[in-house]
């Protein structure tokens, strides 16, 4: 799944090249009439992708408690519309990938604070017409929102330096049906 969410965030160009040339071996003369380059500017988009591969997944703060203080003031400044707050706890390079499956459109991609941040209304919306529960997945703080005891998402919040590094949404029904949403005494 990792390595379907890093693949996602990759431009068409550089996720080609990459699977291609360092997942089958092909050699870059071969793939260069497939993405219309030549075997030399074939190369770059592979080596961007490399790059962004290595780099993709920055390293959660272990601490769980530090986690959940920035979950829980990324859900005041949602509640409360405030954009100033939102944008001082998201790292610059935040990541955010929505997963609404088939019926919407499969996995979205919005990267960078101001387009992070610009998703403030929706945030807003999602945080006072559901119900938000604290949640704990992969070892990082989340959020599962429901409506009547029906789940709607579940968020969970990638936090590297005392800041978001990366939000995951996923609204797919056929995928959270298979997820174990049972809770838990610690």
């Amino acid at each position: 799944m990792a390595l379907l969410v890093v693949l996602e965030s990759l431009t068409p160009a550089e996720r080609l090249t990459f699977v291609l040339h360092d997942m089958f071996g092909l050699p870059f003369d071969q793939i260069a009439p497939i993405v219309d380059r030549t075997p030399v500017a074939a190369k770059k988009p592979a080596s961007r992708a490399r790059q962004r591969v290595r780099g993709a997944a920055p390293t959660p703060d272990p601490d769980l408690a530090d986690q959940r203080r920035v979950v829980d003031a990324f859900l005041a400044a949602a509640r409360g519309g405030d954009f100033d707050a939102l944008v001082s706890i998201l790292d610059p390079d935040v990541v955010l990938r929505a997963d609404g499956g088939v019926l919407a459109g499969g996995l979205k991609v919005i990267r960078g604070v101001a387009a992070v941040a610009g998703q403030l209304a929706t945030f807003q919306r999602m945080a006072t017409a559901a119900t938000t529960h604290p949640a704990l997945g992969d070892g990082v703080a989340g959020l599962v929102n429901t409506i009547d005891d029906q789940v709607l998402s579940v968020m969970s919040f990638t936090i590297s330096d005392g800041k978001i590094a990366a939000i995951d949404i996923l609204s797919d029904p056929d995928r959270m049906a298979r997820l174990d949403l049972t809770r838990r005494e610690p």
